[in-house]
């Protein structure tokens, strides 16, 4: 990229967890080429049950197809495109995130390609249908890609082997545009381009919708407030059974904070702060 007036070709770090998927999709891609010489039906097999199968996962609740699909890959160009635009671009996205988002990211962004592909094999569309098979990271992939377009936009990429620089931001836009002609050109991958667009869709969801701090805290950010909400609802139901058993016994019941808290007649009376009904 340019730093100023001087040119600068540097590679993003090789570590974390972009070293790790990368070496795990290079061995699984060997080992389908050894499969594939010494059994094609042990090979067909493999693939029917971790590629993703829309059927399968419907149908026979093989839900580990909408992780396992992205470790799969159908020839050496595949994984290795594949596998150079995850080190290029996640690479950079890790070293920011931090492993734990990135790792989330990716995987969020694997399952909603996956989804996105199911949802699509059920439609009038040529090639595809329910039995058939996706392989490839290549949606997690293009999450990243427009995650990257998103956040680093104005950087400067020199296009290898082309002799100029683009901005990540138009770099982004050229390709999307191209899934989108190749998604509707059956020759070219048609329906299984699909999974291209799912990715780019959940990673730009992601990115510009999600907490920061990622996907597990919003959850439990959530699940805290629902919770916390409960436990007032409890007190509040608790406060008006008290204050109703209160004036049956010709007592006065006090009163209550929009949270149940107790308030004393006296202290409700004087202005004086809340007693000890505090969780």
């Amino acid at each position: 990229m340019y730093r100023g007036r001087t040119l600068s070709l540097s590679l993003p770090p090789f570590h974390g967890w972009v070293k790790r998927i990368v070496l795990t999709c290079a061995i699984v891609y060997f080992l389908e080429v050894v499969l594939r010489a010494v059994s094609p039906t042990a090979y067909d097999g493999v693939m029917q049950y971790l590629g993703l199968v829309p059927g399968s996962v419907l149908h026979w609740g093989m839900i580990w197809q909408l992780v396992t699909y992205a470790f799969l890959h159908g020839g050496v160009w595949h994984v290795l495109v594949n596998m150079f635009m995850l080190w290029m671009f996640g690479g950079q996205e890790e070293e920011d995130w931090g492993a734990k988002k990135f790792l989330e990211f990716y995987l969020f962004c694997v399952v909603g390609a996956g989804l996105t592909t199911i949802a699509v094999a059920y439609l009038p569309l040529p090639g595809g249908g329910p039995g058939t098979i996706t392989i490839g990271a290549s949606g997690g992939i293009y999450g990243l890609l427009i995650a990257f377009g998103m956040l680093y936009g104005d950087r400067e990429i020199f296009m290898f082997p082309l002799p100029f620089m683009i901005k990540a931001k138009y770099m982004v836009a050229i390709m999307i545009f191209l899934v989108i002609i190749a998604t509707f050109e059956p020759s070219q991958g048609g329906v299984a381009n699909f999974a291209h667009l799912g990715g780019l869709f959940f990673g730009f969801v992601y990115t510009k919708f999600l907490s920061r701090r990622g996907l597990a805290f919003s959850a439990s950010e959530w699940y805290y407030s629902l919770r916390n909400e409960y436990y007032r609802a409890k007190r509040r139901r608790a406060a008006k059974k008290f204050q109703v058993y209160m004036k049956k016994q010709g007592e006065n019941p006090g009163t209550f904070d929009e949270y149940g808290n107790y308030l004393p007649p006296d202290d409700k009376k004087n202005g004086e702060g809340k007693s000890g009904w505090v969780n």
